[in-house]
């Protein structure tokens, strides 16, 4: 308990640090200040940080030995994904001092990052006593109206009217997939929340709600990023990264939620 505490202080001066900078060059600096290109480049060290994390936390449950410790390791690596493409994206602004290219290295991290935590989901839920499958959802007309709303919405916001150049496979499949790959699993995580019920007594199920808020906090992240993308007013340390920063504190918290000894000090 005392070491779940500390790292999980840790983890709370990172983002109490993080969001003071953050508020004192919102408030104080022009947008292209190079001190928002600073906070935007190093923020990422939360999501580093809970990767680090959550590879030990997954190697006490054996790794991809069992259901848990896949799970934590798939959001692990979606953690490390995300500060892939952000390091990636940086180095292209701020070293090469090159335009960032899409799609490009940086993609490979964030766009890996979604099938990563869809994985997580998955196995999260399996190891909370979920059988995630058609079956399972059959007699529920949440499982079919949830990912159609969430879909439907991403493809009309992002996607309707959009013009197919074939000559750019990579760029069609990364513009279809962003948006609809996002929807993809937080439709699975809302669903995993929806049949878990009086699994463990209720542990876990509070433990997938955890998880959800941050796959949720990222969910909107992601959407405002495209969003602001898309509209052009996208700069580096702007508030779209102060939610990227609240999804990763989140999830390092979530993880910390599934240490060994968390759960089975609740079972005892």
């Amino acid at each position: 308990m005392i070491k779940k505490q500390r790292l999980a202080q840790i983890a709370m001066v990172m983002f109490v640090f993080f969001v003071t900078l953050w508020i004192l060059l919102y408030f104080t600096v022009a947008k292209d200040n190079i001190g928002n290109q600073i906070f935007s480049a190093t923020y990422g060290l939360m999501a580093l940080y809970g990767a680090i994390l959550g590879f030990k936390i997954s190697k006490k449950w054996g790794l991809t030995k069992s259901l848990m410790g896949k799970s934590i390791l798939m959001f692990s690596l979606g953690l490390l994904a995300q500060e892939f493409g952000q390091l990636t994206y940086s180095y292209y602004a701020y070293f090469a001092k090159i335009q960032i290219p899409y799609p490009s290295l940086g993609d490979v991290g964030y766009f890996g990052c979604i099938p990563l935590y869809i994985l997580g989901i998955f196995y999260l839920g399996k190891a909370a006593g979920v059988n995630i499958s058609l079956r399972s959802f059959q007699r529920k007309i949440e499982a079919v109206i949830i990912p159609f709303i969430i879909l439907s919405y991403s493809y009309f916001v992002f996607l309707q009217g959009y013009q197919i150049d074939w000559s750019k496979p990579l760029t069609v499949f990364l513009d279809f997939g962003y948006p609809l790959g996002q929807a993809i699993y937080i439709s699975i995580a809302i669903l995993t929340i929806l049949v878990t019920r009086g699994i463990l007594g209720g542990i876990m199920k509070y433990k997938v709600l955890f998880i959800f808020f941050a796959l949720l906090v990222q969910y909107f992240a992601d959407y405002m990023y495209l969003y602001i993308a898309k509209a052009g007013t996208a700069y580096p340390g702007g508030p779209n990264d102060v939610i990227y920063l609240v999804a990763y504190f989140l999830m390092v918290l979530a993880l910390l939620q599934l240490r060994v000894s968390a759960i089975k000090s609740k079972l005892t």
